[in-house]
């Protein structure tokens, strides 16, 4: 993938949101499940950031297969800011090659490798992060980000 997938997610208020429509640069990271340790993390390090991203010009959104309903639960119980897209039908994991097989305690299945993408104001992928460990993870990307400003 050289460039931003023309894709679509529903939005918070479950209207749907291309994700070309975002202002760019842009963030795009992939978490596989509300509420977990990790992703909670993860979505706590984004959020907390999330003025130094805005202030830098680079927009963040997080993705995962919940529903928009799930979204809401766990963004209101950890005082989330960063804005999260649900993939519900799959179609976005897909494009952005993310969804695959995973294993965890000798059981094999489907899911949602977690993966952070940058793409520049031209829509062009700048840096993708595969098989991310969350601690100082946002900080990285936010370093990174800063480089396009």
């Amino acid at each position: 993938m050289d460039i931003l997938p023309d894709v679509t997610v529903t939005d918070a208020g479950g209207q749907p949101l291309r994700l070309a429509d975002l202002p760019r640069p842009l963030v795009v990271y992939f978490y596989p499940k509300d509420d977990t340790p990790g992703c909670t993390r993860e979505a706590q390090d984004f959020s907390a950031l999330a003025d130094r991203f805005a202030a830098a010009g680079v927009s963040v959104i997080g993705i995962s297969r919940d529903t928009v309903e799930k979204h809401a639960r766990f963004t209101a119980k950890h005082g989330l800011t960063v804005a999260l897209g649900a993939d519900l039908d799959g179609s976005v994991t897909e494009a952005f090659g993310v969804w695959g097989e995973k294993q965890l305690y000798g059981k094999t299945y489907m899911g949602i490798e977690r993966a952070t993408f940058l793409f520049g104001k031209d829509g062009a992928l700048v840096r993708e992060w595969r098989k991310v460990k969350v601690p100082g993870h946002a900080e990285a990307v936010l370093t990174a980000a800063g480089d396009l400003a």
